[in-house]
């Protein structure tokens, strides 16, 4: 626990452990937790139940300025047709702007908040006292993400979610607005052969030097 305010950012590509860091890490501050990803998928399913259209960026972004951070459901916002209709808003300028907003005025409230998302350390908070990028290999992310449907009683096939994987790191890396990059002063954090608790200890070790300073 600390009583300084402090924002801790997270990146990484998909399935790299980045969710599963920033929820161990705001634990162990004593602070909010926000998987930015989520308030995405929160704009779309909101648009959805609605019966508004996911083409409407005004309607949208209007929906994006309105939604309640603190209510996020990861069980009912993961769901595959909601994530289809998030990355239809997820690319609209005026949507993401909104968001950015919503996900600083999060961060901003105290004691602070661990971010996690794609842009978190380069857009959203690019003060943040702490940054980590954390990744993998694509191999291991798909095995992950394969291992997880499978446990969950789904099924799946590797190949495909290597290949959605790299589909989808393609089209973070390259998009113009706030493409998927570490930042200049993130701590990268490789998890191909490292554990999470392994990660969590190097990670707490990094945030409380920062605390120290």
């Amino acid at each position: 626990m600390t009583e300084q305010h402090i924002i801790i950012a997270i990146d990484g590509p998909a399935a790299a452990g980045k969710g599963t860091l920033s929820r161990r890490l705001a634990s162990r501050y004593g602070l909010r937790h926000l998987d930015t990803g989520l308030t995405y998928r929160a704009t779309a399913k909101a648009l959805l139940d609605r019966g508004l259209p996911l083409d409407d960026e005004d309607t949208a972004a209007d929906v994006a300025r309105n939604l309640d951070l603190s209510g996020l459901d990861r069980s009912v916002l993961a769901q595959h047709g909601v994530g289809e209709a998030a990355s239809t808003v997820a690319v609209m300028p005026k949507v993401r702007r909104a968001l950015v907003d919503a996900q600083r005025a999060f961060a901003a409230s105290p004691p602070g908040a661990v971010l996690d998302g794609r842009d978190i350390g380069t857009v959203v908070c690019p003060d943040a006292r702490v940054k980590f990028y954390v990744t993998a290999s694509p191999e291991v992310r798909a095995r992950r993400r394969y291992e997880e449907i499978v446990s969950q009683g789904g099924s799946a096939e590797l190949s495909a979610i290597l290949a959605d994987l790299e589909k989808r790191d393609a089209r973070d890396a390259g998009r113009t607005d706030s493409p998927l990059r570490p930042a200049a002063d993130a701590h990268l954090l490789d998890t191909s052969e490292m554990g999470i608790e392994a990660a969590f200890e190097a990670a707490c070790v990094l945030v409380d030097a920062a605390l120290r300073n």
